[in-house]
């Protein structure tokens, strides 16, 4: 899986929101701004990527003196999905298509099932990991677990 940096970028902001509404200042809206410069976003395409995420219903903006950027439920009604789909589409699409919607034939025929695997095992995780869960630096346990292997901390090299 690769996770574009729009993607990774709007993951930060929106952690960055969280964590806002979580501190003693919560309820105040967090400016671009604030949000380019403590992520190190560059400040014009992080105002695309918040404009996806308003339109989406993730996040709210106020104008103004006053305003800014907060989170349009509450962190722990967010999942890190709701965010990819929200600026980058399905989780998982196999040549712009929906796995189930990907036939195969011969000895490919299995790859479908494999496509959709992956899809149900990504969203194991980015559905049950919430904006709360990064902003408050505790992740759910079945993540914990995969992180604990010392091996999924390194990426197969291929010679």
């Amino acid at each position: 899986m690769r996770l574009s940096a729009r993607v990774d970028y709007a993951l930060r902001a929106a952690s960055e929101l969280a964590a806002a509404a979580e501190s003693s200042t919560g309820g105040h809206p967090v400016t671009a701004v604030q949000l380019a410069e403590t992520q190190a976003i560059p400040p014009k395409f992080l105002e695309n990527i918040l404009g996806q995420l308003r339109r989406s219903g993730i996040i709210r903006s106020q104008r103004g003196p006053d305003g800014g950027y907060w989170l349009a439920k509450p962190a722990s009604q967010i999942a890190l999905a709701d965010i990819i789909r929200a600026i980058d589409g399905p989780l998982l699409g196999v040549r712009g298509e929906r796995p189930e919607d990907v036939g195969y034939s011969g000895a490919a025929r299995a790859l479908q099932e494999v496509w959709i695997a992956l899809r149900a095992s990504e969203r194991a995780i980015l559905e049950a990991v919430t904006l709360e869960h990064i902003a408050s630096g505790e992740l759910p346990e079945a993540v914990q677990r995969l992180t604990s292997d010392p091996a999924a901390w390194s990426s197969p090299t291929f010679t």
